[in-house]
């Protein structure tokens, strides 16, 4: 506006000052708004995703992180350094339809990216430090009941249905882990297979008689050349990929009775449940989960009404 004034010496600043003071008054102006969020913040993301990404997390985990802070940063559409902890807090807080884990989910996203920046001092203070996660839902893992599991294998069809829920079920093993499996990894001698897990970590798994003789059944009647463990029906025959082998699994589940959510993960969770309540270590049904935190496996160690009754029975001093 001065600079319009000063290039107009015959114009009285002064009443043109007024002037539009009175007009604007009357609106409520803010910063225009950037599609795609801040471009500061933008490339602030794009920083400390490529840090992670050097750091080795895996590209399913990075990806994860990059929706959630694309989100984030199209409702925020700050520079970095102008983000509050309370911003963060109304952020969060808008997600009244989600679940206290979903929300911790994009908590933990926030927390990382801001505490990885403030260390490697790319902003001066890390805003998330003050912000505590909800607290957890405590809910045990949906496990199926043995009925249930028969109820599972009767409903399949096919032998690679067949292979795909006793794999799932005997190994404990993750959907990718799976996924991403060769046949060639297979130990037949040592019915064994080595995993990649979460942060590329190796684990060996093992294989019930069940599962090594209907994975056995499935790779014998294929006429493919395809390296993968399990591959899709039709031609051309590639490796099944994960949204396939959910799909596999939901197609089984619903030509059973079970009226359970039904789905990989299920079988991981049964895995371990069944493992514990039948007096399984805990130490190695943590190493068989792959998990780093024994917290973690103690989810699984809820006792059947009927196992408590005998724990009662067997231990109480009378």
């Amino acid at each position: 506006m001065d600079a319009f004034v000063f290039s107009c010496p015959k114009v009285d600043k002064q009443v043109i000052r007024q002037a539009l003071s009175v007009i604007l008054v009357q609106y409520d102006i803010k910063p225009a708004l950037v599609p795609n969020g801040h471009p500061d913040l933008a490339a602030k993301i794009k920083l400390f995703l490529a840090g992670k990404k050097l750091e080795g997390l895996s590209p399913l985990t990075l990806e994860a992180y990059a929706l959630e802070l694309r989100i984030f940063s199209e409702h925020i559409n700050k520079a970095t350094d102008e983000v509050t902890t309370s911003d963060i807090r109304l952020f969060l807080g808008g997600f009244d339809h989600l679940k206290t884990s979903s929300v911790s989910k994009k908590l933990s996203v926030l927390k990382s990216m801001f505490g990885w920046l403030a260390n490697e001092g790319v902003i001066s203070k890390d805003v998330t430090k003050q912000i505590k996660p909800p607290k957890k839902e405590k809910r045990s893992p949906k496990a199926l009941t043995i009925e249930e599991l028969e109820m599972i294998r009767e409903a399949c069809i096919t032998p690679r249905e067949r292979a795909m829920i006793e794999v799932y079920y005997a190994t404990g093993a993750r959907l990718t882990e799976v996924q991403k499996l060769n046949r060639q990894d297979i130990d037949y001698q040592a019915m064994s297979v080595l995993v990649v897990g979460k942060g590329d970590k190796e684990r060996t798994v093992y294989f019930s008689f069940k599962a090594m003789y209907h994975l056995k059944k499935y790779l014998m009647r294929r006429t493919d050349d395809v390296d993968a463990l399990f591959v899709t029906e039709r031609r051309p025959y590639r490796r099944l990929s994960t949204k396939g082998i959910q799909r596999a699994v939901k197609r089984i589940a619903a030509r059973s009775e079970v009226t359970k959510n039904v789905h990989t993960h299920v079988f991981r969770h049964t895995f371990a449940t069944l493992m514990l309540n039948n007096g399984a270590d805990l130490v190695a049904v943590q190493g068989l989960l792959g998990h780093v935190d024994p917290a973690t496996t103690l989810i699984y160690s809820v006792l059947s009404d009927e196992k408590r009754k005998q724990a009662y029975k067997q231990y109480l001093v009378q």
